[in-house]
């Protein structure tokens, strides 16, 4: 947050996750600091801000769905079952583009969940569409977009037998539950279009605003979650099509915990981000959490390999070891064998002793030379070697990349000792 903190056309634009959802105050106390409190903008249940995360109206429905997609297989233990998601997605895109044409083009979770799971809130919009029409109030592109929704929940969704149509029900409500079930999450997430006050992260990137999220994924479980997850996408897309903006602004993103919230389009993002002048910073408790997320190697690997600079506390996994291993690389080792071996010409076992006894020996000692490639640091260097707020490190200054080595790290609550 010091970063040009008196320069307001050159303050960073930032958005942090925290699972826990007790670095909120960690980052309200920096602001403090250094006067940013105005530039703060908490997402939460109790921060007063309003927030819609369906509320994109320059984004196409396509794309919104999409969106949707992707979290829905955050919330999926089984990937084989994309199917359901997929024919979830087109649900959505029709939906969505039928609540923009009787809602002045506004969207929000709770609309989608009437109009997918109660039919009778469907027909009655569909009267109101009807009269729309009539009263010609649509231009060609809406009266299009309208042939399309119909042609679509009339000839294919109301068909469906009851089986199919309840899975898919059971998909789209897997998230638009959490929006509906709950008062304030409905208030806070569902409010009117002229009730907004965070309505994307455009005016974060180019303002240099701080967006935190505060909500204890231990308290508000998937709905933390989710909402974490949908930030991350939408600062995401507004980080890239920055790019086209004649002057690209500085931009941060800051994920504790971030196996939580990783998704597949994330290594494609850290690879175009860099132009984009957006810094990274993410944490997880190990690479085999990423996995267990992801469930696909090629994907962690992707991610990992975008992401520059590498910091590695005390671990014990085993996956996370081996490919820090990998990155590291090998070294050539000298190693040296010892050997003494005894001969003599003659030699007589003694009854009395119960030994050999050896005469005219000779004694001969044999070193051995080798040279072999090894991991630079040991299996055990991360597991035993790393103490409480010690790290190996692997970093670069942007031109360089600086050796491997051992550093100590400085708490932020440990600042006045």
């Amino acid at each position: 947050m010091e970063y040009n903190f008196r320069h307001p056309r050159q303050k960073i634009g930032m958005l942090i996750l925290d699972v826990k959802g007790n670095f909120y105050r960690q980052v309200l106390q920096y602001a403090k600091d250094y006067h940013l409190e105005k530039d703060l903008i908490v997402i939460g249940l109790k921060s007063n801000v309003f927030y819609n995360p369906l509320h994109k109206p320059d984004l196409k429905p396509q794309v919104l769905a999409n969106r949707l997609k992707t979290i829905l297989l955050l919330f999926s233990e089984n990937n084989s079952e994309s199917y359901w998601i997929d024919k979830a997605e087109e649900v959505l895109t029709e939906a969505i583009k039928l609540c923009r044409l009787y809602n002045d083009n506004y969207v929000t979770f709770q609309e989608l969940h009437k109009l997918i799971t109660d039919n009778y809130y469907y027909k009655e919009k569909i009267a109101v569409l009807r009269n729309l029409f009539i009263s010609s109030k649509f231009s060609h592109a809406q009266i299009y977009e309208l042939n399309s929704c119909l042609n679509f929940f009339q000839k294919e969704f109301e068909n469906l037998d009851l089986r199919t149509k309840g899975i898919l029900i059971s998909e789209i409500t897997r998230i638009t539950n959490f929006f509906v079930t709950d008062f304030d999450v409905m208030s806070t997430f569902c409010a009117p279009k002229e009730k907004l006050s965070f309505t994307g992260f455009s005016q974060v990137i180019q303002e240099g605003k701080i967006v935190v999220l505060d909500m204890n994924i231990a308290e508000y479980s998937s709905l933390a979650k989710m909402l974490a997850a949908y930030l991350k996408l939408d600062f995401q897309t507004e980080v890239i099509s920055s790019l086209s903006s004649s002057l690209v602004r500085t931009s941060a993103f800051i994920c504790d915990e971030y196996d939580k919230y990783v998704t597949k389009t994330d290594g494609e993002f850290f690879s175009l981000s860099r132009e984009a002048k957006c810094i990274n910073l993410v944490s997880t408790q190990s690479y085999s959490s990423l996995k267990a997320t992801l469930k696909d190697d090629a994907q962690v690997k992707v991610i990992l390999q975008n992401l520059i600079n590498k910091i590695w506390f005390r671990t014990d996994d085993i996956f996370t070891i081996e490919e820090a291993q990998k990155q590291l690389g090998k070294e050539e080792r000298k190693r040296v064998s010892r050997s003494i071996s005894e001969s003599a010409k003659q030699t007589n076992f003694s009854y009395f002793t119960n030994s050999l006894n050896s005469q005219d020996s000779n004694i001969s000692e044999t070193y051995n030379t080798s040279f072999h490639n090894e991991f630079v640091f040991e299996t055990n260097f991360f597991t035993q070697s790393l103490e409480t707020f010690s790290a190996l490190t692997f970093l670069s200054d942007g031109n360089r990349i600086f050796n491997p080595q051992k550093m100590f790290m400085l708490p932020y609550f440990k600042n006045n000792k």
